[in-house]
């Protein structure tokens, strides 16, 4: 129940707020990403690509969609997956997981022909979302993983 309500909101801040923030250089944090991230580090390879699917099918349904249905499913179970193996320490895996999710993105559009998905859209806009996301990262994952611990007090 946690983490569906953890991903609903991520996925309306997002949506609501996030994307609609004027920051420098065109680009936003993607707290979607750092949602499924801090929540399938707690919870297992497993779990995190279960979390990882129904976060991005919810993501690829939500208006407004400029992708290929189908694309943030496959990126976010593979991250989901990816975060809940570990990849070394928390912010090991949390920083391997903010870089490879936009160049597996990358990858599914360039492969299925996604308009839009060339190498200076890639070199322009990844590297400001990378940096805003991982400006926030620290934040986002303390909460996260706060919450699991006061879980598992109470």
């Amino acid at each position: 129940m946690i983490p569906a309500l953890v991903v609903a909101v991520a996925v309306l801040l997002q949506l609501v707020l996030v994307n609609r923030l004027p920051l420098p250089a065109g680009g936003a944090p993607d707290l979607v990403l750092l949602a499924v991230i801090g929540v399938s580090m707690g919870r297992g390879p497993a779990a995190g690509a279960v979390i990882g699917f129904v976060t991005g099918l919810l993501v690829d349904l939500v208006p407004p969609s400029a992708h290929v249905m189908g694309e943030y499913t496959f990126v976010l179970t593979l991250v989901g997956f990816l975060a809940g193996r570990g990849v070394g320490g928390q912010v090991t895996t949390v920083v391997t997981c903010v870089l490879a999710a936009p160049v597996v993105a990358a990858a599914v559009g360039g492969l299925i022909g996604e308009q839009g998905v060339t190498l200076a859209a890639i070199a322009a806009k990844a590297p400001v979302t990378v940096v805003y996301t991982l400006v926030v990262a620290p934040a986002v994952i303390w909460l996260l993983t706060r919450g699991k611990q006061l879980g598992q007090q109470a």
